[in-house]
């Protein structure tokens, strides 16, 4: 009997998304001879049952491309915008699951794809996740694929800026995503030779980052980049955000 397989790509688009559809529907069709039906617009398209059934005709040359041929949303099956409303609508997510007759459901994506995935887990469904995201802050994941991308191109931004920075003899902050995560802004600050890199796990000092400017003045340094993480906090707003969470 054949087996099917699931999957849908959920959360923001990074970088070898196509590449994982690609990588997982070969391995089960050309190796095992399963069936991979592919969701439209991750929890969404689960919940209103728009698939597609990914045949080596669909997965052929998709291995470059940008992007997710299956689309993305930031739904939640438990909390989903439905004729204006917000409902639970994971018991639908479920007889959608046993309708397509599917034997697990692989769910590409992020922090909030994994909690999604848990979720429906809890609900009974077989569930494979897979960590996505350049932020690279899934725990227990070394390296979230999308990261490694978007750390070279981050490097490459921070190493162009800085023939404009000693020409103008400028500051030039750079601000780098990876939500509360310091993962991107550290890589990228130290390879591409940012002078000083804040990151949200450390609260800085706006007086140390002045003084260690002012230092490199002082030697003769014209010029200074500062890599700031999305994320990054000074000590003073943290301990106000710390006092207001608790």
């Amino acid at each position: 009997m054949t087996r099917n397989i699931g999957i849908i790509t959920s959360g923001g688009d990074t970088p070898g998304l196509n590449a994982a559809i690609r990588g997982i529907g070969k391995a089960a069709l050309g190796n095992y001879d399963m069936q991979l039906i592919g969701f439209k617009d991750g929890f969404r398209g689960l919940m209103e049952n728009r698939s597609i059934v990914l045949d080596n005709k669909l997965l052929s040359g998709i291995l470059t491309l940008g992007g997710t041929i299956l689309g993305t949303s930031r739904e939640k099956p438990y909390r989903m915008n439905v004729g204006g409303k917000e409902m639970d609508m994971t018991e639908v997510i479920v007889e959608n699951y046993h309708r397509n007759n599917l034997d697990v459901l692989v769910c590409i994506g992020g922090n909030g794809t994994q909690k999604n995935a848990y979720h429906l887990q809890k609900a009974g469904l077989n569930i494979i996740s897979l960590p996505k995201t350049i932020d690279n802050d899934v725990v227990m994941t070394d390296i979230t694929f999308g990261f490694d991308t978007a750390l070279g191109i981050a490097t490459e931004a921070i190493d162009r800026l800085h023939s404009t920075a000693s020409s103008h003899h400028r500051i030039i902050i750079v601000e780098i995503m990876g939500h509360k995560a310091g993962w991107l802004a550290l890589g990228a600050g130290i390879a591409g030779g940012a002078d000083v890199i804040l990151i949200p796990e450390i609260p800085y000092s706006l007086e140390s980052v002045a003084n260690s400017i002012l230092e490199r003045r002082k030697q003769g340094k014209s010029f200074s980049i500062i890599a700031v993480a999305e994320g990054a906090m000074s000590t003073e707003f943290y301990k106000l955000y710390k006092d207001l969470s608790e």
